[in-house]
Parts: structure tokens; sequence; C-alpha cells
């Protein structure tokens, strides 16, 4: 199978338009229970597993100003008993937030390159489903916990949590997640799901994990031309990813153009 050309886009247009829309939590896209709180210029997330710190591009304090933020997110979460995650971007100021996040205790994850790509440049992907296999699109409990297991099968980490995430919010007339699954028989081998963010023109592409005995077999490539279709049919202008490297080429090849380097820092470090 070969994918065709993609159209080329204006790179700085797409980081403008995500960094305006989509890079920080829109209120109304998180699951119910979740709360969002504003502590000066960052947005603080209380999800039930773990933490969660988004700033804009340009944070506006600096020096000691910055370090007793950053204490005060770090002290906000651990008093509760949470981790936490505070998300950063190449691009951001001032440019010593990464150190200062290294002297008050948080470590570093597996950097990400953000990669954005309009909706109509990925329409003339090919939907086909690989032989044997079958796609569906599903909003049931059942499949939600059969999501969180596969995702927990790849990757060896504990994501009983997402259950209960993408059966919540894939429920009701306008649901916020719209989620695909690909099967062989009654096993399911991939997943993938479309996140919503309401009024931005942005939605997201999450998951897309594969087992590794059936990679190389255009499941990717199909559940992102299926949200692609989904994604269109719902006036969605943007999709984004945060991609890992080995997704990245593939990505690119589509029709996504990297515009940022995203980095989590965590606390506690492991």
């Amino acid at each position: 199978m070969t994918v065709p050309d993609a159209i080329a886009p204006d790179t700085a247009s797409l980081l403008a338009a995500y960094d305006a829309a989509a890079r920080r939590p829109h209120v109304a896209a998180l699951p119910t229970g979740v709360i969002a709180e504003e502590d000066g210029p960052l947005t603080r997330v209380w999800y039930p597993e773990r933490g969660f710190v988004s700033t804009p591009a340009d944070l506006g304090v600096t020096g000691p100003e910055l370090d007793a933020l950053i204490a005060r997110q770090r002290d906000a979460f651990t008093a509760r008993g949470r981790s936490l995650e505070w998300k950063t971007w190449d691009y951001d100021t001032p440019a010593d937030l990464p150190e200062r996040l290294r002297a008050a205790g948080f470590a570093a994850e597996d950097p990400e390159t953000v990669l954005v790509a309009e909706v109509d440049a990925l329409l003339q992907l090919p939907t086909d489903v690989p032989e044997g296999l079958t796609v569906r699109e599903t909003c049931s409990e059942q499949d939600a916990r059969r999501v969180a297991e596969l995702q927990t099968e790849i990757w060896g980490d504990d994501w009983s949590w997402l259950a209960e995430d993408l059966f919540s919010r894939s429920q009701g007339e306008q649901p916020l997640v719209r989620i695909l699954v690909a099967e062989e028989g009654d096993r399911m081998v991939a997943a993938g799901w479309l996140s919503l963010v309401p009024e931005s023109g942005f939605a997201g592409l999450w998951g897309g994990s594969t087992l590794p005995t059936h990679r190389r077999r255009g499941v990717y490539r199909c559940l992102v031309a299926r949200r692609a279709q989904l994604a269109a049919g719902l006036g969605v202008r943007y999709l984004q990813v945060d991609a890992s490297p080995d997704s990245r080429p593939l990505l690119e090849r589509f029709g996504f153009v990297a515009v940022a380097t995203t980095t989590p820092f965590v606390y506690p470090a492991p």
C-alpha cells in the first residue's frame, strides 16, 4: 500500500493555531469529576491518578518568583498524595524553566514531538482494514476496560485508570471521545481514540497502540485514517498528536507536520 503524498502546510501557522487553541487543557473537555484550577499564569488539573500542570508559552515570571510558583504546585499535589506532571515545550519562556524544575526535584521523561495536520490533508489516506481484522467504533464500558487492558499489556504499566476515563467521556449525545478498536476474531489487537476539544477546531489522536504481533500490517494507518474521517464529519479542522520516535515517521508520511517538542517533568522523580 502506498500512502499518497501529503499537502505541504505552513509550519508556522500550524504552530500558532496549536499554541492558541490546543496546548492547554480545556475545562469543557475534562472528564467528569476532574477539577481544573488557575494559579497565576498556569492551569492545575486534578486527575484521580495524577496531577497535571500546563502553562502558556510565556509564563511571565522569572527567578525566585518562578521557583515559588513551581514549589507551590509541587507542594499542593504532594500534600494530597498525588504525583505531578508539568508539561513543557521547547519554545517556552523563560528558557531556564526545565533547569528550575529539576532543581525543585522534578525529573524529565522522554520528549515527544508535537505533530499537527489539517484534517482535509488526511482524508486521502486509505481506510481499508488489514486482512483478517475488523475495525469498529465503540462506547461500551466493557470495551473501555478491554482497551485499558490492551494498553497495560503493550506498555507494561498499569493503565486500569483509562477504562473509566474513556467510558465517561464517550457517553452522551456529544461525546468528547470517539473510540476505535481493531480486532482479530474476539481478540483486541489495537485501539485508538479521537479526543475532542470543544470550540477549538482541534482534536487529539491518542492511543493507536498495537500488539507487536500485528504491527507493520497497516493497523496504525487505518486507525489514523478512520479517526480523520470522524473528525471531518464533526467539523474539526486540525488533528494533533504527541508522538513517540516510533510513530513520528509514520505520521509525517501521512501528512502531519512537526511543530514543537514537548517534555513532561514528573514529581516525585522515578
